[in-house]
């Protein structure tokens, strides 16, 4: 087994980490750190999950990510990189930041982290959520987008080594296409999907119109996108924090978690809990 790990420090205490981790492992740690990231490759792991164990334990410890792979992927070996957009691709979940602006946020956050943990039906969760906002001026979107909508770490850097690589790109989100659309036009993006908020004569009516993007949607928008480009869902790498993610995360050759409910990191092919979105390169470099 190969053990990448990853660091947003190059400190003599990270260092020293790294040491004691790769001596848990059994095997030397060579330095892959290029471009301002800090990454190590422990290569031949004798796996067991008891080792897994304590090593990911020591790992989080160190403020260290660490990603367990069978075998060496590469980025090229893959053709479509989808991702989540709100706590993922973005820092904000722009639906609590449009219900500040109706001073509602407490009570709309709650019900979204319920909803990304897994405690909440989404659908459910998002017509409460949408619902609460019923007469706030659209214009609230707009200043969303503008005072509190920002990347991720890593995002931008991420993005031009996977176009560079050739993968197209999709983002498929829960959220909104008020932003999944800036989104895809920012950032030069192949496809997005997303809900539409209803809004009449300049006012939000507290609906969504048409049918939900829920963690089915999701996982079914994946596979039609993969099916126009003529691929397999294993080619597509997926990229998510919340329960509505984890459906296609699990039909992608590489699943994602980023900075992720603990439900999801479970889950997935590789947790990103320190580094930015940019740390799964030295994964697949």
């Amino acid at each position: 087994m190969n053990l990448i790990l990853q660091s947003l420090s190059a400190e003599r205490s990270t260092s020293s980490a790294i040491d004691r981790i790769a001596n848990l492992a059994g095997v030397a740690a060579a330095d892959i750190s290029s471009a301002g990231r800090h990454a190590w490759r422990c290569d031949g792991v004798d796996y067991s999950d008891s080792l897994k164990t304590l090593i990911d334990a020591a790992c989080y410890g160190a403020r260290i990510d660490c990603a367990w792979l069978p075998a060496a992927p590469k980025l090229d070996d893959f053709k479509l990189l989808a991702m989540d957009m709100d706590s993922t691709l973005i820092t904000i979940e722009c639906i609590d930041e449009i219900a500040d602006m109706q001073g509602l946020k407490p009570q709309v956050s709650a019900i979204t982290e319920a909803a990304m943990r897994g405690e909440l039906e989404f659908n459910e969760s998002l017509t409460r959520r949408v619902a609460l906002l019923k007469g706030l001026d659209a214009s609230a979107l707009q200043r969303v987008l503008d005072e509190r909508l920002q990347l991720s770490p890593g995002a931008e850097t991420m993005l031009a080594a996977v176009k560079a690589a050739g993968l197209k790109t999709l983002l498929v989100s829960g959220g909104f296409t008020f932003f999944t659309d800036h989104m895809k036009a920012a950032l030069g993006l192949d496809y997005s999907h997303s809900n539409v908020l209803e809004i009449v004569d300049g006012k939000l009516t507290g609906k969504v119109l048409g049918g939900i993007v829920n963690a089915e949607e999701k996982k079914s928008t994946v596979e039609r996108v993969c099916a126009e480009l003529g691929i397999a869902p294993s080619q597509a790498i997926v990229m998510g924090d919340g329960a509505n993610d984890l459906a296609m995360m699990k039909i992608a050759g590489l699943s994602v978690a980023f900075r992720a409910k603990p439900v999801v990191r479970a889950q997935a092919s590789v947790a990103l809990n320190f580094v930015g979105l940019d740390g799964i390169l030295p994964i697949l470099a």
